[in-house]
């Protein structure tokens, strides 16, 4: 058995686990059907007051004018990009080199729709204005993720963004966020869903990662917009024939999990504080800017493994269940703070980070 298995079998042993919602198990979905009677009609092809109302619902929340459900955001960002393309009847738009359709999409946006990528910034950093601003490719549509996943989940300041999007305005470029994690990044900028994207022309939100639905998608934008993602989307394959399992669980966890974003947010400052205190460990960003975060550990991934793994078997608590290796000396993992936080107990927390940090320490010794 390899050390990546021996972590990830420690991790599923652990009473307590610090990230997250919980496993991903049927009850997700048995707990958000519970109060559903069962003789409800479901949705048949994209139509149906199920989905009709859901998608009503969000368009509402994010203040667009309408918004449409998708089986996945991979999916809908790719159509929004396509279509945002053919308006301008250019194939080029620009985005951040470490953006979800450019690392983890197997190049669809260029196999699919033969669109051509401008990459902003370098990988290391956020997208400022002067990139923009900079760019010598005429392009369609600018992307901007919110918070940037892959540097561990970084925000530009709020000006920023409102002079990217006041640019882009005055130049007929469209601005289309990716915001798988919009929810989660409000509480930092302090502003409503309706204020933050209203500086875009289109939006993308993911209903399983915060609010820990089962799977899916919104795309919103204005009427004319949405009629033409819904085209895509039956191309796509996208309309099944009934999406309720997803559309119910991603409203009964909206309605349940919205209000604790805040909750979350602070609680990820808290424990990146702790992770801060210990020996050769950083977090980024410093401090979060929302629930999310990377911690990054000053040696190699089978060493930090193999510390991991003890403290799992001594504490009952689960940190990850994998690290990535950045280079021989060097490793991080993803935190992503939901409801397991909160119930941990005190005294194990404590323990489990006077344990990294003597760890830690006899390593480099």
């Amino acid at each position: 058995m390899s050390e990546k298995n021996l972590l990830f079998e420690a991790f599923k042993q652990t009473k307590y686990q610090v990230a997250g919602h919980g496993k991903r198990e049927v009850h997700i979905l048995k707990e958000a059907l519970q109060e559903f009677d069962g003789q409800q009609e479901s949705d048949i092809y994209g139509k149906g007051k199920i989905i009709e109302d859901f998608q009503v619902k969000m368009a509402t929340y994010l203040g667009k004018e309408t918004a449409v459900f998708f089986p996945s955001g991979t999916m809908a960002q790719q159509i929004a990009l396509r279509i945002w393309c053919d308006k301008k009847d250019l194939r080029k738009v620009a985005y951040h080199p470490l953006c979800h359709l450019e690392i983890h999409e197997e190049d669809g946006l260029k196999e699919l729709h033969q669109i051509e990528p401008v990459l902003l910034a370098n990988k290391n950093r956020l997208i400022e204005l002067d990139d923009v601003l900079s760019m010598e490719d005429e392009v369609a549509c600018i992307l901007l993720e919110l918070p940037q996943r892959e540097i561990g989940g970084q925000l530009p300041d709020y000006e920023t963004i409102e002079n990217i999007s006041e640019y882009c305005c005055n130049k007929g470029i469209k601005l289309h966020l990716d915001g798988a994690r919009l929810f989660e990044i409000l509480p930092y900028y302090k502003k409503s869903a309706v204020e933050v994207c209203s500086l875009f022309d289109s939006v993308y939100v993911s209903l399983y990662k915060g609010i820990g639905g089962i799977a899916g998608a919104i795309l919103a934008g204005d009427r004319d917009f949405t009629e033409k993602s819904k085209v895509w989307k039956r191309r796509h394959g996208g309309d099944l024939i009934s999406l309720y399992p997803y559309i119910i669980s991603a409203d009964y966890y909206f309605d349940q999990r919205l209000e604790k974003m805040e909750q979350y947010y602070v609680e990820a400052k808290e424990l990146a504080q702790m992770f801060n205190s210990c020996h050769a460990v950083s977090t980024m960003p410093l401090e979060p800017v929302s629930n999310m975060f990377h911690v990054h550990f000053h040696t190699s991934k089978e060493q930090l493994e193999a510390v991991l793994v003890g403290i799992y078997e001594a504490t009952e608590v689960g940190l990850t269940s994998y690290i990535r290796a950045t280079s021989e000396e060097a490793c991080y993992y993803e935190v992503s703070i939901g409801d397991l936080y909160a119930a941990l107990p005190k005294e194990k927390v404590k323990q489990v980070f006077l344990m990294l940090d003597q760890r830690m320490r006899e390593l480099k010794n």
